[in-house]
Protein backbone atom coordinates (compact mmCIF):
# COMPACT_ATOMS: atom_id res chain seq x y z
CA UNK A 1 0.00 0.00 0.00
CA UNK A 2 0.98 3.50 -0.65
CA UNK A 3 0.17 6.97 0.75
CA UNK A 4 -0.04 9.72 -1.81
CA UNK A 5 -0.78 13.82 -0.50
CA UNK A 6 -2.10 16.77 -2.24
CA UNK A 7 -2.35 20.42 -1.98
CA UNK A 8 -3.39 23.37 -4.32
CA UNK A 9 -4.64 26.92 -3.90
CA UNK A 10 -6.19 29.05 -6.80
CA UNK A 11 -7.00 32.92 -5.87
CA UNK A 12 -10.82 34.22 -5.67
CA UNK A 13 -11.48 36.80 -8.47
CA UNK A 14 -14.66 38.21 -10.38
CA UNK A 15 -15.83 37.28 -13.68
CA UNK A 16 -15.06 33.15 -13.09
CA UNK A 17 -17.49 30.29 -12.39
CA UNK A 18 -16.45 28.25 -9.14
CA UNK A 19 -16.12 24.66 -9.80
CA UNK A 20 -15.25 22.47 -6.73
CA UNK A 21 -15.02 18.96 -7.53
CA UNK A 22 -16.84 19.39 -10.31
CA UNK A 23 -19.75 21.19 -9.44
CA UNK A 24 -20.39 24.74 -10.52
CA UNK A 25 -21.35 26.69 -6.98
CA UNK A 26 -23.52 30.03 -7.63
CA UNK A 27 -20.94 32.73 -6.40
CA UNK A 28 -20.01 36.38 -6.76
CA UNK A 29 -16.31 35.01 -7.13
CA UNK A 30 -14.56 32.08 -9.33
CA UNK A 31 -11.11 30.44 -8.88
CA UNK A 32 -8.45 31.96 -10.80
CA UNK A 33 -6.28 29.41 -13.04
CA UNK A 34 -5.34 28.11 -16.59
CA UNK A 35 -7.85 25.35 -16.31
CA UNK A 36 -11.08 25.37 -14.61
CA UNK A 37 -9.22 26.13 -11.84
CA UNK A 38 -10.82 23.28 -9.54
CA UNK A 39 -8.79 23.12 -6.66
CA UNK A 40 -10.47 20.12 -5.21
CA UNK A 41 -9.75 18.22 -8.12
CA UNK A 42 -6.07 19.03 -8.18
CA UNK A 43 -5.74 18.28 -4.88
CA UNK A 44 -7.42 15.27 -5.32
CA UNK A 45 -5.16 14.31 -8.82
CA UNK A 46 -2.10 15.02 -6.66
CA UNK A 47 -2.51 13.00 -3.98
CA UNK A 48 -3.19 10.00 -6.84
CA UNK A 49 -0.15 10.90 -8.36
CA UNK A 50 2.17 10.81 -5.49
CA UNK A 51 1.15 7.92 -3.96
CA UNK A 52 2.02 6.79 -7.58
CA UNK A 53 5.21 8.48 -7.68
CA UNK A 54 4.59 9.84 -10.85
CA UNK A 55 5.10 13.77 -10.24
CA UNK A 56 2.61 16.40 -9.77
CA UNK A 57 -0.25 17.76 -11.84
CA UNK A 58 2.22 20.79 -13.63
CA UNK A 59 4.01 18.07 -14.81
CA UNK A 60 0.96 16.20 -16.53
CA UNK A 61 -1.07 19.18 -17.23
CA UNK A 62 1.30 22.01 -17.30
CA UNK A 63 -0.43 25.51 -17.64
CA UNK A 64 1.81 26.63 -20.47
CA UNK A 65 0.55 24.29 -23.21
CA UNK A 66 -2.73 25.64 -24.41
CA UNK A 67 -4.64 22.50 -24.70
CA UNK A 68 -5.14 22.75 -21.22
CA UNK A 69 -6.60 25.94 -20.64
CA UNK A 70 -10.38 26.07 -19.64
CA UNK A 71 -9.65 22.08 -19.32
CA UNK A 72 -12.24 20.59 -17.18
CA UNK A 73 -10.60 18.74 -14.23
CA UNK A 74 -13.26 16.05 -13.96
CA UNK A 75 -11.35 14.65 -17.35
CA UNK A 76 -7.93 15.20 -16.13
CA UNK A 77 -9.09 13.44 -12.93
CA UNK A 78 -10.11 10.32 -15.32
CA UNK A 79 -6.77 10.56 -17.38
CA UNK A 80 -4.50 10.29 -14.05
CA UNK A 81 -7.26 7.58 -12.63
CA UNK A 82 -6.61 5.93 -16.01
CA UNK A 83 -2.61 6.66 -15.86
CA UNK A 84 -2.31 4.88 -12.12
CA UNK A 85 -3.93 1.74 -13.14
CA UNK A 86 -1.54 1.17 -16.01
CA UNK A 87 0.94 1.53 -13.75
CA UNK A 88 -0.46 -1.31 -11.75
CA UNK A 89 -1.89 0.66 -8.85
CA UNK A 90 -5.24 0.31 -7.58
CA UNK A 91 -7.12 3.58 -5.98
CA UNK A 92 -8.88 2.75 -2.62
CA UNK A 93 -9.92 5.80 -0.93
CA UNK A 94 -9.50 9.19 -1.04
CA UNK A 95 -9.99 11.61 1.47
CA UNK A 96 -10.31 15.71 0.68
CA UNK A 97 -11.03 18.96 2.77
CA UNK A 98 -12.07 22.33 1.22
CA UNK A 99 -10.99 24.91 2.91
CA UNK A 100 -13.26 27.89 1.82
CA UNK A 101 -14.92 31.10 4.07
CA UNK A 102 -17.47 31.26 1.42
CA UNK A 103 -19.73 30.06 0.05
CA UNK A 104 -21.04 27.62 2.04
CA UNK A 105 -20.66 23.91 0.46
CA UNK A 106 -22.53 21.25 2.23
CA UNK A 107 -25.56 21.08 -0.53
CA UNK A 108 -22.29 20.48 -2.71
CA UNK A 109 -20.81 17.49 -1.04
CA UNK A 110 -22.65 14.55 -2.05
CA UNK A 111 -22.49 15.93 -5.77
CA UNK A 112 -18.70 16.30 -5.26
CA UNK A 113 -18.05 12.80 -3.65
CA UNK A 114 -20.41 11.19 -6.54
CA UNK A 115 -18.33 13.16 -9.35
CA UNK A 116 -14.69 12.05 -7.81
CA UNK A 117 -16.44 8.81 -7.23
CA UNK A 118 -17.30 8.26 -11.32
CA UNK A 119 -13.79 9.74 -12.31
CA UNK A 120 -11.47 7.66 -10.11
CA UNK A 121 -13.96 4.49 -11.28
CA UNK A 122 -14.45 3.92 -7.40
CA UNK A 123 -17.75 3.62 -5.34
CA UNK A 124 -18.82 6.23 -3.18
CA UNK A 125 -18.21 5.01 -0.06
CA UNK A 126 -14.18 5.07 -0.90
CA UNK A 127 -14.73 9.05 -1.55
CA UNK A 128 -15.01 11.74 1.72
CA UNK A 129 -14.82 15.31 1.06
CA UNK A 130 -14.89 17.66 4.07
CA UNK A 131 -15.16 21.55 3.96
CA UNK A 132 -14.50 24.37 6.44
CA UNK A 133 -13.68 27.48 6.96
CA UNK A 134 -10.90 29.21 8.69
CA UNK A 135 -13.16 31.65 10.57
CA UNK A 136 -11.79 34.70 9.11
CA UNK A 137 -7.98 34.08 9.47
CA UNK A 138 -5.32 33.67 6.49
CA UNK A 139 -6.37 33.82 2.98
CA UNK A 140 -9.23 31.64 2.69
CA UNK A 141 -10.52 33.24 5.56
CA UNK A 142 -10.34 36.84 3.84
CA UNK A 143 -11.95 35.45 0.87
CA UNK A 144 -8.49 36.29 -1.22
CA UNK A 145 -8.70 31.94 -2.11
CA UNK A 146 -9.50 28.61 -1.84
CA UNK A 147 -7.61 26.29 -0.86
CA UNK A 148 -8.16 21.77 -0.60
CA UNK A 149 -5.60 19.06 0.66
CA UNK A 150 -6.63 15.45 -0.07
CA UNK A 151 -4.95 12.21 0.77
CA UNK A 152 -5.55 8.73 -1.11
CA UNK A 153 -4.23 5.30 -0.38
CA UNK A 154 -3.67 2.84 -3.55
CA UNK A 155 -2.23 -0.73 -3.51
CA UNK A 156 -0.73 -2.69 -6.42
CA UNK A 157 -3.22 -4.56 -8.46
Amino acid sequence: MRVGHGYDVHKLVEGRKLILGGVEIPHTLGLLGHSDADVLLHAVMDAILGAAALGDIGKHFPDTDEKYKGADSLKLLEYVADLTEKQGYKIINIDATVIAQKPKLAPFIQQMRENIAKASKLDISAVNVKATTEEGLGFSGSQQGICAHSVCLIEDI
